[in-house]
């Protein structure tokens, strides 16, 4: 079974700017593939500054290369070592 959603989890240094701007960049170097109404409508993220973490969907191949995008950015704005990130296992539902 394949994880469709990845969990980044942010170290206390790594300010939530410099998330943000990982974020962006992924977006624009996305629309740059994808176009910009493919991103808007189907790329699918969430930072929750509160928590000092981000999830995104790879369900598609448009998430999974927002996933890597945002990955590289992240690893060269702020540090391989700034954050963790692993895959959420899929949940079933309720009968």
């Amino acid at each position: 079974m394949n994880a469709h959603v990845y969990r980044y989890e942010f170290g206390p240094d790594v300010a939530n700017d410099d998330i943000e701007v990982a974020i962006v960049m992924a977006i624009m170097a996305a629309e740059s593939l994808y176009g910009e109404a493919e991103v808007r409508l189907n790329a699918r993220y969430f930072f929750d500054a509160e928590r000092h973490a981000c999830v995104i969907d790879v369900a598609t191949e448009l998430g999974a290369s927002f996933n890597k995008l945002f990955m590289g950015f992240l690893s060269r704005e702020c540090g391989p070592d700034s954050f963790k990130v692993h895959p959420l296992a899929e949940r079933k539902a309720a009968a």
